[in-house]
């Protein structure tokens, strides 16, 4: 028996999202000082919700211990001003529930659970995994797609299955295949109760013009008012607005080669004055020449002078 008794219709996840990276120390424990500040940095930036523990967030290096302590610190500094979202990812169906209940019991608002990484299940166990996570939460579920990081792709067919179920609210879609985000959209609309999210920075208008709800953005973590205004402006219906605010944030995006992943993006906030320390090893900080490289993309942007 399911413990999700809400109408899933209640829970809407819209607008930009951030795919908030985890502050760190520089001994490699999570920041709570560096966490607040960059919260209300992307808050004032204009951001729809926040998404912790995620790819972005580096979700792999940390212990149910240190999520504990990132839902409650992120939980209160948002304090009520935008939704919480949550990565409850694991490689196997009882680590994502575990998690999943670890984020429920913190006051987490919905949880975002990516397709299990180094096995490779078919569609059918997908649908089984997905649907005994939901069973276990009352919290909305939204499917995560990233086949380049998992080797494991969510089917448009299985998405619509799975959107029938009473708390899987949406997916964010991280392939970077266009047609198979507009499939995802084509096969649910006309459902109020379920929506699709843009995973690919680049891909936000385009989404949009298809039907997407919104995008949940690595790049929101550096310009989030820049991301903002791409669904902020569509929504407004100033499309040209839009789509130029689009074209001003894709070499962000592409500056991601110049680092490993997610490097960039700290390296990025760093520049921007708010220190979330290192990645976690075994990815490095970045050269002094990449760091010039990734200075002058932000200056071209106008984030920086």
């Amino acid at each position: 028996m399911s413990k999700a008794t809400a109408n899933k219709t209640m829970f809407k996840p819209y607008g930009i999202i951030p795919a908030v990276v985890t502050p760190l120390t520089q001994e490699g424990n999570f920041s709570e000082p560096a966490m607040r500040k960059l919260v209300n940095f992307l808050i004032d930036g204009g951001v729809h919700g926040l998404f912790i523990t995620g790819t972005t967030g580096e979700f792999y290096g940390l212990t149910p211990e240190e999520k504990r302590e990132i839902f409650s610190v992120t939980l209160d500094a948002a304090n009520g001003r935008v939704p919480v979202y949550a990565g409850t990812n694991g490689i196997t169906t009882r680590e994502s529930i575990i998690l999943t209940q670890l984020a429920e019991d913190c006051g987490i608002d919905a949880v975002s659970v990516l397709t299990p990484m180094f096995i490779t299940p078919n569609q059918d166990q997908l649908i089984e995994h997905y649907k005994a996570v939901a069973a276990s939460t009352s919290l909305p579920v939204l499917l995560y797609n990233n086949p380049p990081k998992t080797g494991v792709n969510l089917a448009a067919p299985t998405v619509a299955k799975l959107a029938e179920v009473p708390n899987i609210v949406s997916i964010k879609d991280s392939c970077g295949d266009l047609t198979l985000t507009a499939e995802y959209i084509r096969l649910t609309q006309g459902r109020d109760d379920f929506n699709v999210l843009m995973g690919r920075d680049t891909l936000i208008y385009g989404a949009l013009c298809y039907g997407a709800a919104g995008s949940i953005a690595s790049c929101a973590n550096v310009a989030p008012r820049l991301c903002a205004d791409i669904y902020d402006k569509f929504m407004a219906g100033d499309l040209k607005g839009s789509l130029e605010a689009q074209f001003t944030l894709a070499p962000l995006r592409h500056a991601f080669a110049i680092g490993t992943f997610p490097a960039v993006i700290k390296e990025s906030l760093a520049l921007l004055g708010i220190d979330v320390g290192p990645c976690m090893a075994p990815v490095g900080p970045m050269t002094q020449e990449e760091r010039s490289k990734l200075r002058q993309v932000l200056i071209g942007m106008g984030l920086l002078q």
